[in-house]
């Protein structure tokens, strides 16, 4: 693995008297795909807001290891919202102002340069996640956090959405995703860490993963979590 950019470090944390993580290690190296999957509650979006630093761990830390930067981490949330009213291109000026970079290049970059007079409420879901994408990328952060960017959207979106976040880590980025979609996943990420009810039950290869059961990606998937919890990602990773 090449040196991280951001390193997590037994990191809890709790709700009340719910532990959403428990003793989390990770690291995103620069020009990988780190992959994050779970069932549903399983702790992702927590583990992933905590990285982005939008939330505070409990214990542990959170140590940004790499370059100099204006922005050190950009973040996707699951459902980017954006002010209607706008068009892609004034939207994407407005975050692009503040870390002084170019709109009409971060469009491009994600495959939205052909519609930046589109208003943002008239984008489809897959656009809007797009759209997200690039503000995430204001700035050209050397660690980007997406959470579910496939989320929702149709077989040919995801694949670009992956194909996008594959590009990401070519270009340097250390790319930290959460999905529920196990194949794209398969084939895009470099480690994939495998959590359950807050914890890291596996965190190696896809094709390390893969070994321990001979099959794909979703079999040792499943031979890890909980049975219950198992039936549901399987179900969602194939609608």
């Amino acid at each position: 693995m090449t040196d991280a950019y951001l390193r997590a470090t037994g990191v809890d944390r709790t709700f009340g008297d719910v532990t959403a993580l428990a003793d989390v290690s990770m690291e995103a190296p620069a020009g990988r795909v780190v992959a994050l999957i779970g069932p549903n509650g399983s702790g992702k979006t927590t583990l992933l807001r905590i990285l982005a630093g939008l939330l505070s761990p409990t214990a542990g830390e959170v140590n940004y290891e790499g370059p100099s930067a204006t922005r050190p981490l950009g973040y996707l949330p699951q459902a980017p919202t954006f002010r209607p009213g706008f068009t892609a291109s004034e939207t994407m000026t407005f975050y692009a102002r503040l870390v002084d970079d170019d709109p009409t290049e971060l469009l491009d970059r994600v495959g939205l340069g052909n519609v930046p007079d589109r208003r943002v409420e008239a984008l489809s879901g897959g656009m809007t996640r797009l759209l997200g994408i690039a503000q995430a990328l204001a700035g050209d952060p050397p660690v980007l956090a997406l959470d579910e960017p496939a989320s929702g959207l149709d077989p040919g979106m995801s694949q670009r959405v992956f194909d996008i976040v594959q590009a990401l880590a070519d270009d340097g980025h250390a790319v930290v995703v959460t999905s529920h979609d196990l194949p794209l996943v398969e084939r895009t990420a470099d480690r994939v860490v495998i959590l359950d009810r807050g914890k890291v039950v596996a965190a190696d290869t896809p094709a390390a993963l893969r070994e321990q059961t001979g099959g794909p990606l979703h079999e040792t998937f499943t031979s890890l979590v909980d049975a219950d919890d198992s039936v549901a990602i399987r179900t969602e990773a194939t609608e």
